[in-house]
């Protein structure tokens, strides 16, 4: 019999809706690996689409979704924690160190070398043998341990807390997904040296926690100084987008097309950034939508929606972007840059995420309640399990 030493309790989703706090064996580290002590996880749409059997991410060789029933789940990708143990080969990271955790295990996490092609143009998340902790069937952090490469995890230098840091993953996202918009062939993009190119208005559709983190990142950390509206029904969530910084729209109370038309003097938006995950957004996206603008696809889960929604979309010759998590470079340790520099805009203070977290959990066995019933109620935001 497993020796309790050995295990850990962790949330393992064994079906559609069904999940259990379990015993399970206690990951170990290899020689380049370290083990993390988790203090706080973030629970992400993402992890409910899954939990609801809405998505599944966890693909055999052929690429068919391995479901639950033959191979369970661990959720949680959004990290923090501390260093309990390290492999004999880790040099710059102690135990006692609190770090933050990029969850995708790419070339560098592998010491594959020579790097694939997309890791060395700074598409990590697509290299060609990606993994993902808490998405595509590697263990997640609802548990009370994980163990990843070394250079996987970013030491916290400041006394960020643990809840927060937790949120060092979403911005990561939002911040490789800003960057997509310049990296990209489009018409428009921030800051182009020809004024009729650059971008001078932006809708965001969905002032949930990545909505919001969008809004910040661009007047807090671009310094965009143009239109910034955010469609929004929930009226708390649109009281903090308009904190943030955004001009704000209920579409429950006001035609959306109109009143981007009327804010935006009939041009329409430059930019729209689709952070709902709501297939009906996507009946409005044509009416507002300038031509030849840029439409970021960020939000997941959509369903429901005839696809007939997107030749009027198609019409006006968009460039399409659809980022997928905190894909980035490398710094010269190893590590992810963009999950540094993120880390970086929590401890400077750029990106303030307390005001998302609405909920709070202080056990694994609150898990099922927050995916099952808080993350659908009028007053949830972001929840946050805090194991600290």
């Amino acid at each position: 019999m497993t020796n309790r030493s050995q295990t850990m309790r962790a949330c393992v989703l064994y079906d559609a809706g069904r999940i259990e706090v379990r015993e399970v064996p206690k990951p170990q580290p290899g020689p380049r690996d370290v083990l993390v002590r988790v203090t706080a996880v973030g629970l992400c749409g993402t992890d409910v689409h899954i939990y609801a059997g809405e998505a599944n991410y966890n693909f055999g060789s052929l690429g068919h979704p391995i479901p639950l029933t033959e191979q369970t789940q661990i959720l949680g990708h959004e990290i923090t924690g501390v260093v309990e143990e390290m492999g004999s080969q880790v040099r710059d990271l102690a135990v006692g160190d609190r770090v933050i955790i990029d969850q995708g295990i790419n070339c560098m996490g592998r010491r594959r070398r020579p790097l694939c092609e997309y890791c060395q143009t700074g598409d990590s998340h697509q290299c060609e043998f990606y993994a993902e902790h808490g998405i595509t069937g590697l263990q997640g952090g609802l548990a009370g341990y994980i163990c990843v490469p070394d250079v996987n995890a970013v030491a916290i230098t400041s006394d960020l807390p643990p809840i927060h840091a937790a949120l060092t993953e979403p911005l990561a996202c939002v911040t490789h997904a800003v960057e997509a918009v310049n990296r990209s062939s489009a018409r428009y993009s921030f800051g182009a040296s020809d004024p009729a190119r650059r971008i001078q208005s932006v809708l965001v559709i969905g002032a949930g926690p990545a909505g919001l983190l969008f809004t910040q990142y661009l007047r807090n950390v671009i310094h965009f100084d143009g239109l910034l509206l955010v469609s929004e029904p929930n009226s708390r969530k649109r009281d903090l987008a308009s904190s943030f910084g955004g001009s704000v729209i209920d579409p429950t109370a006001d035609d959306l097309a109109q009143t981007v038309a009327e804010r935006t003097s009939g041009r329409r938006v430059d930019l729209l950034i689709e952070a709902s995950g709501s297939a009906r957004a996507y009946t409005s996206i044509a009416s507002v939508l300038r031509k030849q603008a840029v439409l970021l696809l960020y939000g997941h889960g959509r369903r429901g929606q005839d696809l007939s929604v997107m030749n009027g979309i198609q019409f006006k010759e968009p460039v399409i972007i659809s980022p997928t998590g905190g894909s980035g470079g490398f710094d010269p340790d190893g590590r992810p840059s963009i999950y540094r520099r993120a880390l970086n805009l929590l401890e400077n203070r750029e990106i303030n995420v307390a005001p998302l977290i609405s909920h709070q959990y202080p056990s694994l066995d609150d898990v099922s309640q927050a995916l099952d019933e808080d993350f659908l109620s009028d007053g949830y935001t972001k929840g946050v399990v805090n194991l600290s």
